[in-house]
């Protein structure tokens, strides 16, 4: 009797001592109870880019640098430092009253042979005059046609013109100024469009086809891209580099993009929908890939992945996870397979989460 008594003496303080402690737990106790928090991202499809990247430099669509085709004085500049001209527009004038008084000596004679020859006209049909007087003038008239050829020619040599639409560079000359076959009046350039050049290393070769896109940025326009096409593909292999040049067309309607500046080019050799996941969802296991998955029951799964293609902050994942699954990319090191989490969509500003998933301002 004496036995049963003490034990259910000794049972009852065991229980006693139980009821206690759990009443009277400590802050690690009360901590090992909360449920972390982690951040997921829905895996989604997204496009997805195989890409060269280089660097180009950008050319004019046409260029050109003016000058005189014959030794003259400048009459008059008919421009400004940067203009934007038409094709035709008159940029600088020579001198050329010689030239305008031997257009006008030359179409003076061009009349004067043709109303001898109409005159004589009939008395050759008449046979008053021989055929050879008629054929005498006619070869005149030939030869003063050809004078005056010559001396419109010669006008049209001082007046120089734009040769196609575009902005002048910097005026080179003043008025007065005696030019020489070769002197340098501005440049021109038409800049509606540019070209850029860059090169690409042989093994892409199969890739370059014209009509493939391309990315552009400059240092001059932060985060700005400018869109372009493959325009055409050298026909040669530079021995030195094992590379090639590539041309691209940019359109240039604003004329932002001037000849000689240096761009970050993509070469965009294919496009596509994919899976991707931020990279940091990604647990390496020697030569095997895993993810953190936040199940219905907000429990954590853990699933082999195949990777794919990689480019900057994303991973490609080609088998082991379908659309919409909830993939942890923040607090992975926090949890384990089956733990039970309380998932975000993504990190709130200003908290932060310690070892154990609490939140501290």
């Amino acid at each position: 009797m004496k036995k049963i008594i003490t034990i259910l003496v000794l049972g009852g303080l065991a229980w006693a001592g139980f009821q206690y402690l759990q009443q009277n737990k400590g802050p690690e106790a009360k901590r090992a109870r909360i449920v972390p928090n982690v951040v997921v991202a829905t895996a989604a499809m997204q496009a997805v880019r195989d890409e060269v990247e280089a660097l180009g430099t950008t050319l004019a669509n046409e260029s050109v640098n003016i000058t005189a085709k014959v030794t003259e004085v400048v009459a008059s500049v008919n421009f400004n430092d940067g203009d934007l001209v038409a094709k035709g527009e008159l940029l600088v004038q020579l001198q050329d009253a010689e030239q305008r008084a031997k257009v006008t000596v030359a179409k003076v004679k061009v009349s004067d042979h043709q109303r001898e020859l109409k005159r004589i006209s009939t008395l050759v049909t008449n046979q008053t005059v021989a055929e050879t007087e008629r054929d005498r003038l006619q070869t005149a008239i030939d030869t003063a046609k050809a004078e005056l050829e010559q001396a419109e020619s010669a006008l049209r040599d001082r007046r120089i013109v734009a040769p196609f639409a575009g902005r002048l560079g910097l005026r080179q000359i003043s008025n007065g100024a005696l030019l020489t076959p070769g002197t340098s009046i501005t440049t021109l350039d038409d800049i509606s469009s540019v070209k850029l050049d860059f090169s690409v290393p042989e093994r892409f070769l199969t890739d370059l086809i014209p009509g493939k896109d391309v990315e552009a940025s400059a240092v001059a326009y932060p985060g700005e891209l400018f869109i372009g096409k493959v325009l055409s593909v050298d026909s040669r292999v530079n021995p030195a580099t094992r590379a090639v040049t590539v041309r691209a067309e940019i359109p240039n309607p604003q004329a932002k993009l001037l000849p000689g500046m240096l761009m970050k080019v993509k070469l965009i050799k294919q496009s596509r929908e994919a899976l991707l996941v931020p990279e940091s969802a990604i647990i390496p296991i020697q030569k095997k890939h895993f993810v953190y998955l936040v199940n219905g029951y907000n429990r954590v799964e853990q699933r082999q992945v195949t990777v794919g293609l990689r480019k900057r902050g994303w991973v490609e994942l080609t088998d082991g996870i379908e659309m919409g699954e909830q993939i942890i990319i923040r607090g992975i090191l926090k949890v384990r397979p089956g733990d039970e989490v309380k998932p975000e969509q993504e990190e709130h500003f200003g908290r932060h989460y310690d070892d154990n998933g609490e939140t501290a301002a």
